[in-house]
């Protein structure tokens, strides 16, 4: 795991470059509906997982389940992101683009205790997918140049 984040660096910056922009933009009042896909989190992962397994396959010689590891970290770091920010934005009694009921997939906003367990259920679906994307990476790899 520790190989993986130390891979993972630039990603860790732009993570936190993005987590920074969405709480701004919440705050700063600008409509979900305007801004949420400026500093998209889970396109943000997706990507990463994509071209991190596929640069990981051809540059690092990483077989298909180290860049599936790779990818789920990826995954789960920005879960844990997005659930840390969520309660942070309740604790704090702000609201964000991690409360806002779009964010949570609901119509109405939620208490803090049900929009934790959507952040749950988030950290196991999109990890799993990040694996997934990260395995469709890892086989794209293979159209890279090896130098």
């Amino acid at each position: 795991m520790s190989e993986y984040l130390r891979l993972a660096r630039l990603y860790l910056v732009v993570l936190a470059i993005f987590t920074v922009g969405r709480l701004l933009l919440g705050v700063k009042d600008v409509p979900y509906e305007k801004g949420h896909h400026i500093f998209s989190i889970v396109i943000l992962t997706a990507l990463s997982c994509l071209y991190y397994a596929a640069f990981a396959r051809r540059w690092r010689g990483y077989k298909l389940f180290p860049a599936v590891g790779l990818a789920i970290t990826l995954g789960v770091v920005s879960q844990l992101v997005i659930l840390l920010a969520t309660a942070l934005s309740y604790a704090l009694g702000v609201d964000t683009y991690f409360t806002h009921p779009t964010a949570l997939n609901v119509d109405a906003p939620l208490s803090p205790a049900a929009a934790m367990l959507v952040r749950l259920r988030g950290l196991l679906g999109n990890s799993i997918s990040c694996g997934i994307i990260g395995s469709l990476g890892w086989a794209l790899g293979g159209l890279l140049p090896e130098k």
